[in-house]
């Protein structure tokens, strides 16, 4: 009998800690939610300071006449409020002492940071590494420790910054599997920058690609100044077609209607090469995406939040404009932005001058895509929306 009434007050005594706790993070994450109104309509800065195309690398040159000073105030102009600058940490990483960052490459990002800042924009420091360094921290506890020792010193570094504006993502799309060891790491990582930076708001996400599944599989930290975020680009057949890194069969794919039913789909069929595919197609068509389905997918992630009481982000959505209709595109550019504004979450689209973009450029010269900052409920400067 004494046993079991110890055991009941250890019981009741979790119970009493777990509410607490959920009390606390009500309580504290009133400065997450106020810094994430500075994250409503972003933009993705990608292959500048991370999956850089250029033969030659990631050097000097590419970093001052990829994306410029110009094309920030450019962002700035179209009405974004921040942007999600994509740094691939292996450039500046160190194995075996990776808390000692070498000053020459950070004096490049430190320009950068500094180009966007000075816009007035808000900048996500996004870790966006290739697959090979998420794998090794996947697998190898040393690893993990050292990126902590990455992630301390550069949080440190830039925690000088204005912590209203400057904000850290821990990983892009860990690509681990195995979600209960991400939530160990990803735990891991959030102290290692909070020791570095106390006042700065770190954002989060789920395992493996960061989808909305990942999210609802995630537990909020114990850190109560954190954004959540995710990615969407549901239904990925239409996101991706045309898209040589994705599923293989859908680098045949063109011109892919959306919304999509099972009669305007039918035509696509004869586009995948063998039966397996081509039902895929088929169930696209019958899975009948539009506005409302888009809705129903996105709501499940506002009610993630809800329930925690945690800000939530979208930091990557996009459609890969090679092979889409522009005016498809768009629609389902528009549709996934007003559900994300319907449910309270702020958004970052993929991305500013790559595949899935915001401007055309030519000759480096970038200039906004009319239609496409339509969908975003912006407009290029000095014309109305």
């Amino acid at each position: 009998m004494r046993a079991a009434k110890v055991a009941a007050r250890c019981v009741f005594g979790m119970m009493i800690l777990l509410i607490a706790g959920n009390s606390l993070l009500a309580q504290d994450s009133g400065l997450a939610f106020r810094r994430a109104e500075h994250l409503r309509h972003g933009i993705n800065l990608s292959h500048w300071y991370a999956q850089v195309f250029d033969p030659k690398g990631y050097t000097k040159e590419h970093f001052d006449t990829y994306d410029t000073a110009e094309d920030m105030a450019l962002i700035k102009a179209m009405g974004f409020d921040h942007v999600r600058f994509t740094l691939n940490c292996e450039p500046m990483f160190l194995r075996g002492q990776a808390d000692r960052i070498p000053a020459g490459y950070l004096t490049m990002v430190d320009a950068a940071v500094r180009m966007i800042l000075d816009q007035g924009l808000a900048i996500i420091i996004d870790i966006h590494p290739d697959s090979d360094l998420k794998a090794k921290l996947a697998a190898d506890d040393a690893a993990v420790e050292q990126f902590e020792d990455f992630w301390r010193a550069l949080a440190k570094h830039y925690a000088t910054l204005d912590p209203d504006r400057v904000f850290f993502e821990v990983l892009n799309e860990p690509e681990f599997r195995d979600r209960y060891r991400w939530a160990g790491v990803q735990a891991r990582l959030a102290r290692a920058i909070r020791e570095g930076a106390p006042q700065n708001t770190i954002i989060a996400a789920g395992a493996n690609w960061s989808g909305i599944s990942e999210l609802l599989f995630l537990e909020p930290l114990r850190d109560t100044n954190v954004i959540y975020n995710f990615h969407f680009y549901e239904p990925h057949i239409f996101t991706h077609q045309g898209a040589t890194w994705s599923t293989n069969f859908q680098h045949y794919l063109s011109k892919l209607p959306y919304p999509s039913t099972p009669e305007n789909v039918a035509s696509a069929v004869a586009q995948a090469p063998d039966a397996v595919n081509q039902q895929a197609i088929v169930h696209y068509g019958l899975d009948r995406w539009n506005a409302g389905r888009v809705q129903a997918e996105i709501v499940v992630a506002g009610a993630w939040a809800k329930r925690w009481n945690v800000p939530l982000t979208c930091n990557e959505f996009g459609v890969y404009r090679a092979t889409a209709t522009a005016e498809d595109r768009a629609a389902w550019i528009q549709d996934v932005r007003t559900a994300l504004e319907r449910n309270g979450i702020g958004w970052t689209m993929w991305d500013y001058a790559g595949g899935f973009s915001v401007v055309n450029r030519e000759n480096g010269v970038s200039s906004p895509d009319a239609l496409t900052l339509r969908a975003l409920g912006l407009a290029a400067p000095g014309v109305k929306p």
